[in-house]
């Protein structure tokens, strides 16, 4: 296949067996579109692969002919680095297949699956990996990024959950890495991010979840937050590794715009445990409405999805927090009260159970300390509020800068935080080690649209 760049010819995808798109042409400017209405860029050119020969020869391309290069997996990240400005953009969203062992527990999935297709085909067999709290979420960009879910307590990362990873290096080879292969790169993909290759299928170890879990949304007047957020605190000292929480500030899920405080939890265990260890929680002050009980593990994963729509813009901040002391609640409290964004909010996922018993070095990814990610989300829809909504986080952002621990959780960077954000706040102590498997795998830094790891002098 002969294509062009502006005005000059490229030819580099002979045999090409997906789609390519360039400006103009029917359906690009719907492929160029990812989740975050807010990014608003024009690849030149725009190759959805079907396999992974597809995906070797977008490489060769990119690398052959200089053009920066972006990968879109599910086109979740807020940051929009899955799209390039006038360089070619390599969509994996037409690699869809799954393939589940129930014998050996475990699945391997293409780089365009998202969590919802992947749950759909687990679930069948009763088993699990942490995946995302958005269905849409595609599975590449979440699990590079360490991967965080309903199950982090009880089975970590998904990274944590990886068997091996296929990619396409820099200079076109494809390779395994695990345990045994490439042991350098499995590591550093664990948690590195897209620095080091198009990952085309990912192998995950599954372990037994539902298909029903106990788990849904406790909600609290907005009056009530500063009192629900400390018992919060206290309740999440002694967790269960079966039981998942996440506290929000949040806007009412039935659109009236309402401010309430929310806790989502999210328990694997049998019923009769899920009943002891959830009371505490649900006897928390005086709840305006308790929806939880026997869920499908798959729809749990669901509850969040229409805060999030496709094409609403959206501006993030985050950082880690080891407590949430009285000062920051009512900081926090504040500043929800002049929330200018009806869909905004803010939420305190905790960590605690399997993934803090992982030493820090043991992957790329270093977040392993209990506590909490605080994560504050400006969610709106029209471009006439978006100086509003973006000064109101950033301002939220440093007022609450006192409490955090100067660590940052890399797939909640923003596009401004990716120029911005130092690699230790992303990467910790795991920053040389990464630097230095950069040399081997990405000399030239093809794979540089991300937080990026430059490779070592």
């Amino acid at each position: 296949m002969t294509v062009a760049v502006g005005d000059e010819p490229v030819v580099g995808l002979e045999g090409f067996g997906g789609l390519v798109l360039k400006p103009g042409d029917a359906g690009y400017e719907e492929e160029r579109r990812v989740h975050n209405g807010l990014i608003d860029k024009r690849p030149a050119l725009i190759a959805q692969a079907r396999g992974v020969a597809d995906v070797v020869a977008a490489v060769n391309l990119a690398r052959e002919r200089g053009l920066e290069l972006s990968i879109r997996g599910g086109g979740h990240n807020v940051s929009g680095k899955a799209v390039t400005e006038g360089g070619l953009m390599l969509d994996l969203s037409l690699m869809k297949g799954i393939h589940v062992d129930p014998a050996a527990r475990t699945v391997r999935a293409q780089g365009g699956v998202l969590w919802g297709e992947l749950n759909r085909e687990t679930q069948l067999h009763g088993l699990a990996v942490t995946g995302g709290v958005i269905s849409s979420t595609g599975i590449a960009g979440l699990t590079l990024g360490a991967g965080l879910g309903w199950l982090l307590p009880s089975q970590g990362f998904a990274a944590d959950n990886l068997v091996s990873v296929q990619l396409v290096t820099a200079d076109g080879s494809v390779l395994t890495a695990s345990e045994s292969e490439h042991e350098d790169l499995f590591w550093a993909v664990r948690g590195g991010g897209g620095n080091f290759g198009v990952a085309t299928s990912f192998e995950y170890r599954l372990r037994p979840v539902g298909p029903l879990v106990t788990g849904g949304m406790i909600i609290h007047p907005f009056d009530a937050a500063r009192d629900v957020w400390r018992g919060f605190g206290e309740l999440t000292a002694d967790l269960p590794d079966e039981l998942m929480t996440v506290a929000g500030l949040v806007h009412a899920p039935d659109g009236s715009g309402m401010k309430v405080c929310g806790i989502l939890v999210c328990h694997v265990g049998s019923p009769e445990q899920a009943e002891r260890d959830l009371a505490p929680i649900l006897g928390l002050g005086e709840p305006i409405a308790t929806e939880v009980g026997p869920i499908p593990y798959s729809v749990m994963n669901t509850l969040l999805d229409e805060a999030y729509p496709k094409g609403s813009l959206n501006y993030w901040k985050s950082s880690f927090m080891r407590t949430v002391p009285d000062e920051a609640i009512d900081i926090a409290v504040e500043a929800f009260a002049r929330s200018p964004s009806p869909m905004s909010g803010m939420i305190l996922e905790h960590f605690h159970g399997a993934v803090t018993r992982v030493p820090v070095t043991a992957t790329a990814c270093p977040h392993r300390d209990e506590g909490y990610n605080f994560l504050a989300t400006s969610v709106w829809t029209d471009p006439a509020d978006t100086e509003a909504n973006v000064a109101w986080t950033r301002e939220l952002f440093e007022a609450l800068e006192p409490f955090f621990t100067g660590r940052r959780w890399l797939n909640y960077l923003g596009e401004d935080d990716m120029a911005s954000a130092s690699l230790d706040a992303a990467y910790g102590p795991n920053q040389e080690r990464l630097a230095q498997i950069k040399v081997a795998y990405d000399p030239t830094n093809l794979f540089r649209l991300n937080l990026n790891v430059e490779p070592a002098a």
